[in-house]
C-alpha cells in the first residue's frame, strides 16, 4: 500500500516528523540538582564571585546576600527586599510549571487546602511530586542574582520592547513594566535570550511562543556573549554536569 502514494504524501510525512520540527522528548537539561534551594547553594558559593553583579541593574552583592545597590536606584514597592540578593528564574516558573498537571489540577500527595477545600496545587505541588519540575525549577542555566524588588515586581511577566515612551520603574536601573510586559536594561538581554533558548531547547515541557522565540533569537544577536557570561556558565557545567548547547556554541569563538 505503501508504494502507492502519491509523492506528496511522503513529503507532509517528511515536513511533519522530520527532527527539524519534532521538539526532542528526551530532556537534556539539568539532572543532578534535585532542589532549588541547592541550586541557590551553589550559585552563591561555587559560581558567583567578587566579579558578579545582579542581572537587571548591575548592582554588586556579598555571601551574606546584602547589595550594593547603584547609585539613583529607586523602589516604590518591595522596598525591604531591595538590600537582598535573590536569584531569578529568568524563564518564570510558572512558565513552564503549568505545563506539569500537578500544577494546575493537584497531586493526592499534597492534599487539599484547609481554608478553602481545595486541591493544594502550583509550585508548592509541583515541587513536592514531580521530578522533573524539581529539575527544571533547579537549573542553574535559568538562574541569576537579581535585587529582590526587582525580582518580586518582575512576576512571571513576558519580556518586550517597551519603547522610550515607558519609563523606568527603579530610577536609575532602566528596568520597565508595562501592561504584563517587562523589558530589562540592554546590558541584560542577550543573557536573558540565552537562557530562554536554552530552556526551550533542552526541555520538552517548555516551549516558547513564536513571538518570544523571535525577540530572543534577535537579542541573542545584537548582545552577544562575552567572556565573563562564558566563565559563569563553565562554571555551572561544572557542578550541573550538563552542557549547555547554546552557551557552549556562543563560547566558542571566546578566547580567554
Amino acid at each position: 500500500m505503501l508504494t502507492l502514494l502519491r509523492p506528496r504524501f511522503c513529503y507532509i510525512f517528511v515536513f511533519l516528523f522530520s527532527p527539524m520540527y519534532v521538539k526532542a522528548s528526551i530532556d537534556e537539561g539539568n539532572q543532578a540538582i534535585r532542589s532549588f534551594k541547592t541550586a541557590k547553594k551553589l550559585l552563591m558559593k561555587k559560581v558567583e564571585d567578587a566579579s558578579s553583579t545582579t542581572l537587571y541593574c548591575n548592582a554588586s552583592f556579598h555571601q551574606d546576600k546584602s547589595i550594593e545597590l547603584p547609585q539613583g536606584f529607586k523602589a516604590t514597592r518591595h522596598k525591604k527586599r531591595s538590600y537582598r540578593v535573590e536569584f531569578e528564574h529568568v524563564v518564570p516558573a510558572e512558565n513552564f510549571g503549568r505545563n506539569f498537571i500537578e500544577w494546575r489540577e493537584g497531586h493526592p500527595s499534597c492534599g487539599i487546602n484547609s481554608k478553602n477545600g481545595k486541591p493544594v496545587k502550583g509550585r508548592k505541588c509541583a515541587q513536592k511530586v514531580n521530578a522533573t519540575y524539581k529539575l527544571m525549577q533547579a537549573d542553574m542555566y535559568n538562574l541569576y542574582p537579581a535585587i529582590g524588588s526587582v525580582n518580586a515586581t518582575r512576576q512571571n511577566y513576558n519580556f518586550a520592547e517597551l519603547g522610550a515612551g515607558v519609563p523606568s520603574h527603579f530610577g536609575s536601573c532602566n528596568f520597565k513594566v508595562f501592561k504584563r510586559k517587562v523589558e530589562p536594561p540592554e546590558a541584560a538581554k542577550g543573557r536573558i535570550a540565552r537562557s530562554y533558548l536554552y530552556m526551550d531547547k533542552v526541555y520538552s515541557k517548555f516551549t516558547m511562543s513564536r513571538s518570544q522565540r523571535k525577540l530572543m533569537r534577535s537579542w541573542d544577536q545584537k548582545y552577544p556573549v562575552t567572556a565573563q557570561e562564558c566563565r559563569r556558565y563553565k562554571k555551572i557545567r561544572k557542578h550541573q554536569k550538563n552542557d549547555n548547547p547554546i552557551m557552549k556554541k556562543r563560547c566558542q569563538s571566546i578566547q580567554e
